[in-house]
C-alpha cells in the first residue's frame, strides 16, 4: 500500500490523537481485559521494555533503541538482484528472476520449494500493520486493536502496533514463514504513524515496531525487507536486508532509496502506470533512470496478479 500523501489538518490531528475509533468505543472494557491476558510474557529479550504507552493496562512495550541482529545465516540478496512480485492468482514460475515475492498465507510449501529448486529465493509477503478479515488468523485480533480503514483499501484497517497481542500475532506469522521455508519476509504497512490510523502512533513507536519485526525475522533465519517508509531509512538501514518500494519514480522519491544501494542492499521498486505498456520511449527512459540509480524496477498491475510485467533488469 502506498503511503497517504495528504497533509493532515487540525481536525485530522485532533482525531488522530484521540486514540479511539468507533470500534474502540463499542468494544468497551472487555477487549482490554482479554488483551491483558495475552500480553507477551516478560523475558530478557532486548526487543522489549516495560511501558504503558497506550490505552489499557501496561504491557510489554517495544524498545526503539534495541541494537540490530546482524550476525546469522540468512539470505542476503545482492544489490543487483532481479525479482518478480505476484500476490494474486496462480503464481507464474517462469520468470528468470533471482527472487520471487509472494503471499505468505496463499503459498504452499511445495510452491516455495519448487521455486527454490529452480534457484529462486522466496520472499513471503504479509501485512504487519493492517487487519485483513480474510486471513486465517483474523479472529485473533481484538476489536480495540482495529483502527481506521486504509486510504484506498476499504477492506483493511490499521492495527494498533503498540498492542502486545498484535505483536504476538506477527511473531506467529514469522514462525509460519520459517515453517513454510521462506527465505525472507516482506512486512507491509509499516508506516501507520504517517497515516490517520485512529491511534496516536509516533515515529518512535513505528521505529520500535519495525526494528522488532526485523530482529525477530533475523532471529528465525529470515531476510527482511523494509516496505516503503522512506523517512525512517537512515534509522532502519542496518536492521533490514532489502527495500521493497512502490512508485518511487512516479512520486520522485527514488533518491531517498539510494542509501540501500550504497550499502550493497537491493531496492526492488514497482511502478503501476500502464502507459509504459504502449510507450516504449517512456519505458526506456524509466529504465535508464532506474539503472542509473541502481534500482530494480518493474512495471506491474496494481492488483499484482501477473496480468502483465515489464522489467528494467538487464
Amino acid at each position: 500500500m502506498k503511503p497517504l500523501k495528504l497533509a493532515v489538518g487540525l481536525l485530522g490531528i485532533i482525531a488522530l490523537l484521540g486514540g479511539c475509533t468507533p470500534a474502540d468505543n463499542a468494544a468497551g472494557a472487555a477487549p482490554q481485559a482479554r488483551a491483558s491476558a495475552l500480553l507477551i510474557a516478560a523475558n530478557d529479550s532486548p526487543n522489549f521494555t516495560l511501558t504503558a504507552d497506550g490505552p489499557g493496562p501496561p504491557g510489554r512495550g517495544l524498545n526503539a533503541d534495541v541494537p540490530p541482529i546482524i550476525e546469522g545465516d540468512w539470505y542476503r540478496p545482492g544489490v543487483n538482484s532481479s525479482w518478480q512480485w505476484q500476490l494474486q492468482g496462480e503464481i507464474n514460475t517462469g520468470y528468470q528472476a533471482d527472487l520471487y515475492d509472494i503471499d505468505l498465507f496463499d503459498s504452499d510449501p511445495a510452491l516455495i520449494e519448487g521455486l527454490q529448486e529452480a534457484d529462486r529465493k522466496v520472499i513471503c509477503y504479509f501485512s504487519a500493520g493492517s487487519f485483513e478479515e480474510f486471513r486465517e488468523d483474523a479472529d485473533e485480533f481484538l476489536p480495540a486493536e482495529l483502527g481506521r480503514t486504509l486510504a484506498g483499501y476499504d477492506d483493511e484497517r490499521w492495527l494498533d502496533i503498540r498492542s502486545s497481542n498484535v505483536q504476538r500475532i506477527m511473531l506467529a506469522r514469522l514462525e509460519l514463514a520459517a515453517r513454510k521455508g521462506c527465505d525472507g519476509v516482506e512486512p507491509d504497512n509499516v508506516d501507520g504513524y504517517r497515516n490517520r490510523s485512529g491511534f496516536p502512533l509516533t515515529a518512535r513507536t513505528q521505529l520500535a515496531y519495525n526494528r522488532f519485526l526485523a530482529n525477530e525475522a533475523h532471529a528465525r533465519g529470515l531476510a527482511v525487507a523494509l516496505k516503503n517508509d522512506l523517512e525512517q531509512i537512515p534509522e532502519l538501514l542496518e536492521y533490514v536486508d532489502l527495500s521493497v518500494d512502490e512508485q518511487c519514480h512516479e512520486f520522485d522519491e527514488c533518491e531517498a532509496l539510494t542509501p540501500f544501494v550504497a550499502a550493497g542492499k537491493p531496492v526492488l521498486n514497482a511502478e503501476y502506470d500502464e502507459r509504459f505498456i504502449g510507450d516504449p520511449t517512456a519505458l526506456s527512459a524509466l529504465c535508464a533512470e532506474a539503472r542509473s540509480q541502481g534500482l530494480s524496477t518493474l512495471v506491474l498491475p496494481v492488483a499484482l496478479d501477473d496480468a502483465f510485467r515489464l522489467s528494467c533488469d538487464r
